[in-house]
């Protein structure tokens, strides 16, 4: 094994152990190396990232592990991001998110931002508490592919219903896709609300939102 799959490896173990520190220098001593960020991006942390979704629906892994697997993802993102975009590579597609009006609580919609930006998506992150017309408007302006509506509480997940709503009554429905989540969200709750998915967890989403939009890398 060469030195430029042994670093690929230890930053795909790096992540799965949720070690900041350590891929943030590896991810340098990558670029260093003459590794392209899309190779580190794709042949490593997106992998690791991966390994942790799948080991946290199988029930090893829990919240805990994949906040700091996370934490470790966006230590290096921070690197990378500026670097792929000087490249001039293009984003798989733009989403939207934001937690519903009432609701402030945003550890979930961060992890499936965190996993839809290593997967190859823009994310444009709206916050917490997001009235309706705030998504409307966000929608307008960024003509995003998708947009997610979390919510944490189920007295904050009725709001989905006026919020859809407001969509559907700005004649942005049929340009955009709407995905929501959240602890007490079901699929059969999704199906009531009119959305077009749901997911249970972030690399859910993911796959999900990949399902839906037709994109197969």
């Amino acid at each position: 094994m060469n030195d430029h799959d042994e670093l690929l490896d230890a930053l795909y173990n790096h992540i799965i152990d949720g070690e900041r520190e350590p891929v943030v220098k590896a991810t340098k001593e990558a670029l260093e190396l003459g590794i392209e960020p899309h190779s580190i991006l794709f042949d490593a942390l997106i992998p690791g990232l991966e390994e942790v979704g799948r080991l946290f629906e199988e029930g090893t892994f829990f919240v805990p592990e994949m906040l700091v697997a996370a934490k470790a993802m966006t230590g290096a993102m921070e690197i990378l991001r500026p670097l792929m975009a000087e490249t001039g590579a293009k984003p798989i597609g733009t989403f939207v998110m934001g937690t519903v009006k009432g609701d402030i609580h945003d550890v979930g919609k961060n992890l499936c931002n965190i996993m839809l930006e290593g997967a190859g998506f823009k994310v444009i992150d709206i916050g917490v508490n997001v009235p309706e017309d705030q998504f409307v408007e966000a929608i307008r302006e960024h003509k995003p592919d998708a947009v997610g509506l979390s919510a944490f509480l189920t007295t904050t997940m009725p709001m989905f219903i006026p919020t859809i709503e407001a969509i559907q009554k700005a004649g942005l429905r049929e340009s955009v896709k709407i995905f929501v989540g959240g602890a007490p969200v079901t699929q059969e709750y999704c199906d009531k609300v009119g959305a077009d998915g749901y997911a249970p967890n972030a690399s859910a989403l993911v796959r999900e939102l990949k399902t839906v939009l037709g994109i197969t890398s």
